[in-house]
C-alpha cells in the first residue's frame, strides 16, 4: 500500500503549490518558450527588438511578457519609454530540471552549473 504524504510536508516554507502552477502555466506555451529562449541568447533585450525577433505584434508580445513577468520567469527594467526584459536566472534554476535548464541558460565553463 502506498502511503500518501500530506501536502503540508511537501511544500517548502512560504511556498504554495499555486505559485508553481502559475510558473508552469507560463512555460506551457510555445511562444513564451520562444521568448525565453531568445532572451537567453541575447540577454537584456528591448521590447522593440523582441517584436521583430519573435515576429509578433507588440500587443501580443506584451500579453506573453506579462504572463512570464507575473510568474517571475523574467525581469523588466524600464529605461525612458522602453522596457528591457531578461531571464530571471535564479527562478529558472530553481524550477527547471538539469536537462531543461540548459535550454534557458547559457553554457558555462565551470561544472558547478547545469550546463
Amino acid at each position: 500500500m502506498i502511503k500518501e504524504i500530506p501536502l503540508k510536508q511537501v511544500n517548502e516554507p512560504n511556498v504554495s503549490l499555486k505559485e508553481y502552477e502559475s510558473k508552469f502555466k507560463a512555460l506551457a506555451d510555445e511562444k513564451r518558450l520562444q521568448i525565453m529562449y531568445e532572451l537567453t541568447q541575447r540577454g537584456n533585450t528591448c521590447v522593440c527588438d523582441l517584436t521583430e525577433i519573435v515576429d509578433m505584434p507588440q500587443s501580443k508580445l506584451s500579453y506573453h511578457l506579462k504572463i512570464l513577468l507575473d510568474a517571475g520567469m523574467i525581469t523588466k527594467e524600464t529605461r525612458g519609454t522602453w522596457s528591457y526584459y531578461e531571464i530571471n536566472q535564479t527562478e529558472v534554476s530553481r524550477i527547471l530540471s538539469e536537462q531543461l535548464c540548459c535550454i534557458f541558460k547559457p553554457a558555462r565553463n565551470d561544472s558547478s552549473d547545469c550546463c
